[in-house]
């Protein structure tokens, strides 16, 4: 299972940023492509202006279907935005997890 971890500060309106992460994770949830697949996990951190975004996927062609979704191109620029420019990005290998996660 592979992973990514991005990161960035957000201090502009939070409901935009709300609606855009919702409307994200509402479209992942309605990909059939992708049931089961890839999941998405948004989080602000105790300071209120670190966002936290986690996605995990099986395998790449999972990945390849998500990016080429107009959803993802969209939340792709919001993301940029809110960042104001790329945000911090770390890819990663899940090697053990606990249930439920």
């Amino acid at each position: 299972m592979r992973g990514i971890t991005i990161t960035y500060d957000y201090s502009g309106d939070e409901g935009e940023w709300q609606a855009a992460t919702g409307a994200f994770i509402v479209a992942i949830d309605n990909d059939p492509e992708i049931a089961g697949k890839f999941v998405y996990q948004v989080a602000v951190a105790d300071d209120g202006k670190t966002r936290i975004h986690w996605g995990r996927w099986d395998k790449a062609e999972t990945l390849e279907h998500v990016q080429a979704q107009p959803y993802f191109a969209d939340f792709a620029a919001k993301v940029r935005d809110f960042a104001g420019g790329a945000p911090n990005a770390t890819g990663h290998d899940i090697l053990n997890k606990s249930g439920g996660w």
